[in-house]
């Protein structure tokens, strides 16, 4: 019994050790533990402080790291202070360790107090727990702690920040090294990879075999899109956040082309309900101008428009209309109608854009998000101008023949102007940038008068499928992600600085300026959201022409010089196709031929072999070799139709903004542009202080300035249309010219033009 009795208290002795030291094993108690055995205190870090630092890591470097630290001989505590959360569990720790030890000492107290309990030899962190907390303690808070400060360093280091620091990135760099030793005249042999390197969605086809890259490729490129949450940023941007950080301001140019069903919140209101507020407008009133129930202050129907704004007011809705111009139905709903659009604030854009229209039948829309952009508005006095001329300075002729298409918050800038909010006055939103904004009021208002709304309605299904597909695809799908990643690639890695766009469809000759100025403006900046330059490339140089004209043009460059990623755009059919009496091959079938060849010859080549198989002089062949491996993508489209077109143009929005999310940069805002306007309005003010005196010299900001606006001034000082001011008519003098010719009496010579300040 008394045997018995002795291994029953060794048992609970060391049972209870057992049960106290595998608790004090947990990293949460040993945590709180070591926390408690210093004085120095410091204040625990915060969610907030640390996710801006967080970076993702493996979990083997995570677990080799711990390691390290529990084989190191000696430690440095880093005591910090606990939340009072930690501090209640740690009491309640303590009461439950000391109800088990009076526990297991009454129980076999009795039992042992004449008993002589031998000695087992246990580790250390068993027969001691201390030990063993205070090991695991400096393990655990020497790695939270290591990781901490790690970040903090990269505080104070913003440079550590960038996305070319991450292990995804670096990865990418040293696969780029691997891809050197490659050729694409070899990679398109592959048929596992060929086979693999598209995606298809809603009739587009992207190919992308063509370009430099792998499969492995594609995975790291995803890596790196995990890494920098792009799937959550694209949420974000369509969800209505405030992505754009410098304006405060949301990105929502695709809830332009939501479906009415939509909610999406900005400020506590709907948006989507504002935007077919405004599709209902514009609809109705341009429906009632189709029809003639809407005239002119004169009563003749409205046929012509004339589009006054600039940049993305301008260059969207242009591309739009030169693809619907040729559109079969474009073709039917435009008949009897005329668009024109003014953007250049050069005289001469104006007398080309009003000669031969008659002005009591034109209906001037001028797009200005602000209202007060320089050019615009020197464009819309013009033309208000140019009507008053011809109908006198009645207010109502602006009321009837000028509509505006501006922000709300421009609402009292557009009364100013003379033109009717009322009815005439069609708003989008801060939170809608003006090179995306062709899906907003700004393309709306002259293409649905042009072309009918129900066009223009088929043209925003187009972009709302892509939209779909943008949020929903995975990866290796999704068509906008895939080319915007490949960008990255080609710029960031590759050291590819340009990139062009050769749309293969003469109805998108506008489209390559659409993309430059989509592009261009939306990523050509080097600094990131951290307050840093990027010290990696940002931004490539857009540029391109309809084939097979730059075929003739610059793809000498393309095959034989520098090497530039290609886009290449084609369709399936064509919107008017030919074939000749006794031809078998018709006129779209050789346009494609070219679509097809053009990217094989920039990925193979010709080698020296193949050109001295030609009989080529042995001198010559250096001259007609062409190296290859120079990437390219195809993009193929059923047919070109307002669906398409709306297709295309969500595509490259969704590809500009895939990139700036991945460099850490505001896709929308435009800064850029703004030192310029500023340093013209210095300039404008120097050139009206030389206008009103022959003998003034300018004193410009630095010598070179002031001797070339000085020779401007004197060589154009005798033909300055505006050096006598009795000559009130002399700026509209290049807009006389109307469908009649001069057939009708010219103008009064006084008029009281004061705007505003006259019968306005």
């Amino acid at each position: 019994m008394r045997i018995h009795t002795d291994s029953f208290a060794i048992t609970v002795v060391v049972c209870s050790i057992i049960v106290a030291s595998v608790e004090a094993w947990s990293p949460a108690s040993l945590f709180r533990l070591g926390r408690q055995q210093h004085l120095i205190k410091r204040p625990f870090p915060t969610r907030a402080q640390m996710a801006p630092q967080q970076r993702q890591s493996s979990s083997t470097a995570r677990f080799a790291k711990v390691e390290e630290i529990e084989n190191r001989e000696s430690h440095t505590d880093i005591p910090s202070e606990a939340p009072s959360f930690v501090r209640r569990e740690e009491q309640e720790f303590n009461y439950a360790e000391e109800e088990l030890l009076s526990s297991a000492s009454a129980s076999s107290e009795e039992g042992s107090k004449n008993l002589k309990v031998p000695q087992i030899h246990l580790p250390p962190r068993i027969s001691n727990p201390n030990v063993g907390w205070q090991h695991h303690h400096r393990a655990t808070t020497q790695f939270v702690h290591g990781h901490i400060s790690r970040r903090m360093k990269a505080n104070d280091d913003p440079t550590k920040l960038l996305v070319s620091n991450a292990d995804e990135w670096k990865i990418l760099e040293e696969h780029k090294e691997e891809m050197e030793e490659t050729h694409l005249r070899d990679l398109l042999q592959d048929s596992e990879r060929s086979g693999a390197m598209y995606a298809e969605h809603d009739g587009v086809y992207l190919d992308f075999s063509r370009q430099r890259a792998t499969l492995e490729t594609l995975d790291l490129l995803e890596d790196l899109a995990e890494k920098q949450e792009l799937t959550k940023k694209v949420k974000a941007m369509m969800s209505g956040e405030k992505i754009n950080f410098t304006e405060k301001r949301a990105v929502l140019h695709t809830a332009l082309r939501a479906d009415r069903t939509e909610e999406v919140f900005v400020d506590g209101q709907n948006v989507i309900e504002e935007v077919h507020e405004v599709l209902d407008q514009i609809k109705a009133f341009t429906e009632g101008v189709r029809s003639g129930s809407i005239r002119g202050y004169t009563g003749k129907r409205l046929r012509n428009i004339i589009s006054v704004g600039i940049g993305g007011s301008y260059l969207g809705p242009e591309f739009l209309h030169e693809v619907l111009k040729t559109e079969p139905e474009g073709i039917n709903s435009a008949l009897g109608y005329s668009l024109r659009f003014l953007a250049n604030v050069d005289p001469v854009d104006v007398e080309r854009t009003c000669a031969d229209l008659d002005p009591e039948e034109t209906l001037i829309v001028i797009v200005s998000k602000t209202f007060t952009t320089a050019e615009t508005m020197l464009n819309a006095r013009t033309m208000r101008q140019w009507l008053w001329d011809f109908m006198g300075n009645d207010k109502e002729v602006v009321r009837k023949h000028i509509v505006a298409c501006a922000s709300t918050s421009a609402t009292e800038k557009v009364k100013e102007f003379g033109i009717d909010t009322d009815k005439y006055f069609f708003r989008f939103w801060d939170w809608v940038g003006g090179r995306y904004s062709v899906c907003s009021a700004a393309g709306a208002l002259p293409i649905s008068l042009l072309y009918g709304f129900n066009l223009f309605e088929k043209f925003l299904k187009g972009a709302q499928s892509i939209d779909k597909h943008f949020a929903t695809a995975p990866f290796h799908k999704n068509i906008p992600m895939l080319m915007g990643m490949l960008g990255i690639w080609n710029h960031s890695f590759l050291n590819y600085k340009t990139r062009t766009t050769l749309p293969y469809a003469e109805a998108l000759l506008k489209l390559p300026s659409h993309i430059q100025q989509l592009d261009m403006e939306s990523n050509g900046k080097i600094m990131t959201k951290f307050g840093v330059e990027a010290n990696y490339n940002v931004g490539e140089i857009d540029f391109g022409e309809p084939g097979t004209n730059g075929q003739h043009s610059f793809f000498q460059l393309l095959h034989m010089g520098q090497t530039v990623p290609c886009d290449f755009i084609g369709f399936c059919q064509s919107q008017h196709d030919l074939c000749l009496d006794g031809e078998s091959f018709s006129s779209h079938d050789e346009l494609m031929a070219n679509f097809f060849a053009q990217p094989d010859a920039l990925a193979n080549g010709k080698t020296a072999d193949e050109v001295r198989g030609e009989g080529i002089a042995e001198e010559d062949i250096p001259h007609r070799v062409f190296k290859g491996n120079r990437p390219s993508m195809s993009l193929l489209l059923p047919k070109l139709t307002a669906y398409a077109a709306g297709q295309l143009l969500a595509i490259y929005e969704h590809r500009t903004a895939v990139q700036g999310f991945i460099w850490d940069i505001n896709s929308f805002d435009q800064w850029g542009v703004e030192l310029g306007k500023k340093l013209a309005i210095d300039v404008k003010d120097h050139l009206l202080q030389a206008r009103k005196s022959d003998d003034h010299v300018i004193e410009a900001s630095n010598p070179a300035s002031s001797r070339i606006l000085n020779y401007y001034v004197d060589q154009s000082r005798d033909d300055h249309v505006c050096r006598d001011p009795s000559n009130v008519n002399s700026l509209t003098r290049v807009t006389r010219k109307t469908h009649t010719d001069h057939s009708r009496l010219p103008p009064p010579v006084q008029h009281d033009l004061g705007g505003n300040g006259g019968r306005l």
